[in-house]
């Protein structure tokens, strides 16, 4: 919310400079977000009246003025040479006199006004526009000021640019500080100052007009009020002054009626509505929505309700209704008031919070009103707010045919404000030091809320303009705010404080992150809502868990799986031609599971694991002269995945995966636990999600954290005294043979504990009809480390090693040495 200090000032004026009362509000739970002064330093601008405007002698486009400045211009009116198309006599003008100083340039220094000759003529000062004086971009000519401007007066003076404008923070249970009103209202509370009262002199009726009205919708509107002005002049121009407050409240100029309205919308945080009288059919109908209704509102959207959405109606001559107004968010179109209104009806009301809360981003966009009554409004001034826009209409728009109609007020459904009990000895514990009772009582009267006391307890009744009070600490947060939180004692805690040491055989997640950028990935930070579309196609999740109130339409389930996300960060990338993607996420995933119950850390009926993922899509390698390039494969994400789970040893077992291509995916396994998957991203995917088809598909793992972060405690070994022995060995298997069954088929057999190792180094495919391969087979070479920690290893001892080995794998598996 944004105001100018000077309007602050005219109900509340507190003997404080503007950085200390920004400062209060700050800490009284208003954040000033921004402090800006109206105009920018600047001196020597007075107020002067154009004499005369005669064309220069040498320049087309040049007129030389005679200037009265009043006192600035002692030996007689100034002649000044101006080049602005509006230059003429008779209209006042901002001029700045010899020796003043303008605005700071680009530079940072303030241009000095000083006599001149321009063609030839003498000038002896500026006239000055809105944009040379920065106080707007318009350059279209002088800023022409009010025919009552005092000539000699400073412009900072007149114009009252000595202010500040307050931009203020609020969260949504001060609902009763958005307006001037509202906020000089707690400032009079957190100061002491006096609060001058809101002008609410009634306007006298003199007409017996009024409109019909009808509120059929309780819970929506518990009270409307509306009052028939006619003999309106809408051409009228808005006052300076009323222009200038909406300006520096944000607001811009529209017309007088739609000015008074927000004017009054600002100065008491109640949104009103002006409707064209003779535009209406009929009463007016408050009441919910009906399917398929239609309304074409002020901003030109045309949009279709329903029964969740609030509504004003009339009726038209054939009985039916038509809706006239979104209610609480913005009016309709077709009785909306232009040039040609010449009587009107003005409305405030209450609406229901829940009613009004986010209909409007149903229809994408925001209002003041909207904003208002979402959080609140007070319900008990309508009349009064009715009151003070009649006598703006009066004042601004009004001539001798105006004449108002009674006010009617229409009470339907008003809130029942709960008493609220205070125990001051609870105050006392939960601000964290001693406070009064009577000291409480003070500070809730100062806040304007009514009270009865008990020995040690205040029982409140919340005002009517305040929702954000139903508990007994919203109470003690009055009271702390109030007192000030400067005030609080600088006491050190109690309790010890112990840090919680991880222990020795488990790493820390950022050690984890660490490890996975080592190896070229991008961390990357995804929501963890989704499209339901990923959890089904790439989670395989037909029941996801769904968001009660999702901040957008496709967001609106919990992931149960970190792919989706990858695969979106991918295309995201792809869309800006990145040549080469290698992304990863450490995050939670959601899934249901009957078994969790609440703790500190979890939610029943929900499991949080931790997991991390990673995508790789692109060139294996950097472009660079020394390698060829490639395309990154499943192999090159396997081996980042033995990297992360190092020095534990991973077996990686064919398994099929939702997201993955059935023949290129693999389980991860640690101690025979499975922790995730490896694997290519399935073909269908790949064309749904419209990723690239010719460049290589895109390899993803996703892990569970707990087992990454695990590490086995160092255990020395003292280096071994005996010589290794290496043989190497090439065996002839069928295709149907795996690795893994092969390598641990040798490092089983019994070789009196000398096998330490097996390594496959090489593979060879013959072609077919090869001498000594049959259809189906092919050969593993295999580098047996063969050692003995007490004793050298002899040849004989080795061979017999080595044959006990190719022994137990040819028995197991049916093997055979290649070239025996």
């Amino acid at each position: 919310m944004q105001f100018p200090e000077s309007w602050l000032r005219a109900y509340c004026n507190p003997d404080l400079t503007t950085q200390q009362l920004a400062d209060l509000l700050t800490m009284s739970g208003m954040e000033v977000e921004e402090l800006q002064p109206v105009a920018p330093p600047f001196t020597g601008i007075v107020v002067a009246d154009i004499l005369t405007a005669e064309q220069h002698p040498n320049a087309d486009r040049l007129r030389v003025c005679t200037v009265d400045a009043g006192p600035h211009s002692k030996d007689g009116p100034l002649q000044i040479v101006c080049g602005a198309p509006n230059a003429r006599a008779g209209i006042k003008i901002p001029l700045a006199t010899v020796g003043a100083e303008l605005p700071p340039g680009e530079d940072g220094k303030p241009f000095k006004i000083g006599k001149g000759k321009l063609r030839g003529v003498e000038s002896q000062g500026m006239l000055c526009s809105a944009r040379e004086l920065k106080l707007s971009e318009d350059h279209g000519g002088l800023l022409e000021l009010p025919a009552d401007a005092p000539i000699g007066q400073d412009i900072r003076q007149f114009l009252n640019l000595d202010d500040t404008l307050f931009t203020l923070k609020l969260t949504p249970n001060l609902g009763h500080a958005l307006s001037v009103y509202g906020v000089a209202r707690e400032v009079a509370a957190l100061t002491g100052a006096p609060l001058k009262p809101l002008p609410t002199a009634p306007v006298v009726p003199t007409l017996d007009e009024t409109l019909p009205v009808t509120v059929e919708a309780p819970d929506l509107c518990g009270r409307f009020s509306g009052r028939i002005v006619r003999g309106i002049d809408t051409k009228a121009k808005t006052p300076a002054w009323m222009v200038d407050r909406l300006a520096r409240c944000g607001q811009r100029s529209v017309s007088a009626l739609v000015d008074i309205s927000n004017y009054v919308m600002f100065e008491t945080g109640q949104p009103t509505h002006i409707f064209d009288l003779d535009k209406i059919h009929g009463g007016l109908t408050v009441r919910w929505g009906r399917e398929g209704e239609t309304l074409k509102l002020l901003n030109g959207n045309t949009i279709t309700v329903d029964a969740q959405v609030g509504v004003i109606a009339d009726t038209r001559p054939d009985g039916t209704q038509a809706v006239e107004s979104l209610a609480g968010i913005m009016g309709g179109d077709a009785t909306s008031v232009n040039d040609d209104t010449t009587n009107v009806y003005v409305e405030a009301a209450f609406w229901w919070p829940d009613a009004v809360a986010g209909r409007s981003r149903r229809y994408n966009f925001s209002t003041d009103a909207g904003h208002r009554y979402e959080r609140g409004v007070d319900p008990a001034h309508t009349v009064e707010r009715i009151e003070r826009i009649t006598t703006l209409i009066q004042q601004i728009c009004g001539s001798e045919a105006t004449a108002c109609g009674p006010v009617t007020d229409a009470i339907v459904n008003l809130p029942a404000k709960q008493p609220v009990s205070l125990r001051i000895a609870r105050a006392a514990k939960v601000i964290g030091m001693p406070v009064m009772q009577a000291q409480c009582a003070e500070v809730l009267t100062r806040l304007g809320l009514s009270f009865t006391e008990s020995d040690g307890v205040l029982t409140v009744t919340p005002p009517s303009w305040r929702f954000d009070i139903e508990i007994e600490e919203d109470l003690i947060e009055e009271i702390i705010r109030v007192i000030g939180f400067d005030q609080l004692p600088l006491t050190a805690p109690v309790a010890p404080v112990t840090a919680r040491v991880r222990p020795e055989a488990q790493r820390g997640g950022y050690a984890l992150r660490r490890a996975v950028a080592a190896l070229d990935y991008q961390e990357t930070i995804n929501f963890s809502f989704v499209e339901e579309r990923w959890e089904t196609e790439l989670a395989g999740n037909p029941d996801p868990i769904r968001l009660l109130n999702p901040i957008a339409a496709p967001l609106s389930v919990m992931r149960s799986s970190l792919i989706g996300s990858l695969v979106q960060v991918l295309r995201h990338n792809l869309t800006r031609r990145a040549p080469r993607v290698r992304v990863f996420e450490l995050g939670r995933v959601f899934k249901r599971d009957a078994a969790v119950q609440t703790s500190e850390q979890s939610v029943v009926g929900i499991d949080q694991p931790l997991r991390v993922a990673g995508l790789v899509w692109g060139a294996a390698e950097p472009v660079q002269w020394g390698l060829k390039e490639r395309s990154v494969d499943f192999f090159d994400v396997k081996a980042d995945v033995e990297a992360l789970v190092a020095p534990q040893v991973a077996r990686f077992v064919a398994a099929e995966h939702p997201a993955m291509h059935p023949g290129r995916c693999v389980c991860v396994e640690l101690d025979g636990v499975a922790i995730g998957f490896v694997g290519e991203l399935h073909p269908r995917w790949r064309q749904a999600y419209e990723l690239p088809a010719g460049q290589g598909a895109p390899v993803l793992f996703e892990l569970d954290v707990p087992a990454l972060l695990a590490r086995d405690v160092p255990a020395y070994q003292p280096v071994a005294r005996q010589q290794a022995v290496t043989r190497d060995i090439a065996l002839i298997v069928g295709e149907a043979v795996g690795h893994d069954a092969v390598i641990a088929s040798l490092l089983g057999a019994s070789t009196g504990g000398l096998l330490r190792s097996a390594k496959l180094f090489d593979v060879y495919r013959p072609a077919v009809g090869a001498a000594g391969f049959e259809l189906g087979e092919r050969s593993l070479a295999i580098r047996l480390e063969l050692l003995d920690d007490d004793a050298p290893l002899t040849d004989v001892r080795s061979d017999e090693a080595v044959k006990a080995a190719l022994d137990a794998v040819q028995r197991g598996l049916g093997v055979r040495l290649r070239g025996a």
